[in-house]
């Protein structure tokens, strides 16, 4: 129970106003005590999921699970992530304490300043490729509790269809791609966390093996740096074939070799050895977002403060590159929408509620 409320408590952290999350918390005692008594007798199962689609760059499927699933995913990971944790390489930066993109970034400028070519790498459909039989192997390698994997193996089994994947690695027969289970949702909590697992070995393959000194990944976003192309080739074709073993396939166009004083495109800032700016896709994206957020503000759908963190969000992220002009033009698209902002000393940004 103790660990169920910890649990709650992760999942509500910025949700507690949310339709979904509300019901939940009124009956917060007995919610905890039915889950706690589905998950002691092996019966809890999860529920169904809410799909929508998101564009950013590229279209993207996301699953959404109920928040009561959620507070299960919270529970799992504070069981296992310790257990893996401790084997994850130092520059591996997704949904980990004290990681980020953020401080992928500054990672990559490290190294860019020491290394004159990357080769940047992206997995195609890399959520969806993911095989369920491969990943249940990896959780075994350092898990072996019998509660924790009964629950891994429900909630890999309960996954949704994803997008297709028609794929064919070696040894694979006509019916391979369909008859084994792949793909996670992208939504969930314990997919993000999984996908470390699934990536870890890979880490060490790229650290131990290879011995590349200047290597960075994010989810399925990753990097090599060296002294010549020459050795960035040599490197791709270890890991295409590495990846091939585990059933991924690398992005033919996004897998490319860049000199880094060009600078380079890298979870959503183009990054230099010594500045950064954010990607013209971004910017737009959130301007689009932020349209969507006045019309809701103006029709009272949403209260100033959703609308003032709605801001201050994406500041704090764009203010991590060379940003000004492109906080101007936020600013002007509020004033434009009759909405009066100040801006406080510590650089937030407060509305003035006039309507």
């Amino acid at each position: 129970m103790n660990t169920l409320l910890h649990a709650l408590q992760k999942a509500i952290k910025g949700k507690r106003q949310k339709a979904s999350v509300i019901p939940f918390l009124f009956h917060q005692e007995r919610e905890l005590l039915l889950l706690q008594k589905e998950l002691e007798t092996q019966t809890w199962r999860p529920s169904g999921y809410r799909t929508f689609k998101i564009y950013d760059s590229k279209e993207r499927n996301i699953s959404a699970a109920p928040f009561q699933d959620r507070v299960v995913h919270h529970y799992l990971c504070l069981l296992i992530e310790p257990v893996f944790e401790k084997t994850f390489i130092h520059d591996s930066y997704a949904n980990r304490l004290g990681k980020g993109t953020h401080k992928a970034i500054e990672r990559f400028q490290y190294f860019a300043r020491r290394f004159p070519f990357v080769l940047k790498c992206d997995i195609k459909k890399f959520f969806p490729s993911l095989d369920h039989e491969i990943l249940k192997r990896e959780i075994r390698w350092r898990v072996q509790d019998a509660h924790a994997l009964w629950l891994s193996d429900t909630i890999i089994d309960g996954s949704n269809p994803q997008e297709e994947v028609m794929d064919y690695f070696q040894g694979d027969d006509l019916f391979s791609p369909v008859e084994r289970k792949r793909g996670l949702p992208i939504g969930n909590l314990t997919s993000q966390f999984w996908a470390n697992v699934y990536m870890n070995r890979f880490d060490h393959f790229v650290k131990e093996q290879l011995r590349v000194k200047g290597y960075i990944r994010y989810v399925d976003d990753f990097v090599l740096f060296a002294k010549s192309k020459t050795e960035l080739h040599e490197y791709q074709k270890a890991i295409t074939q590495y990846l091939d073993g585990i059933r991924l396939t690398l992005h033919p166009r996004k897998t490319q070799i860049y000199r880094v004083q060009d600078g380079v495109p890298f979870l959503g800032f183009r990054t230099f050895p010594y500045y950064r700016y954010v990607l013209k896709v971004k910017t737009k994206r959130y301007k689009r977002f932020l349209k969507k957020k006045i019309k809701y503000y103006h029709a009272r759908k949403i209260t100033p403060d959703e609308l003032e963190n709605a801001i201050n969000a994406w500041l704090g992220h764009i203010r991590f590159g060379q940003s000004q002009r492109l906080e101007y033009q936020v600013f002007w698209m509020l004033r434009d929408a009759g909405i009066n902002v100040v801006r406080h000393p510590n650089g937030s940004w407060k509305v003035l509620d006039e309507r």
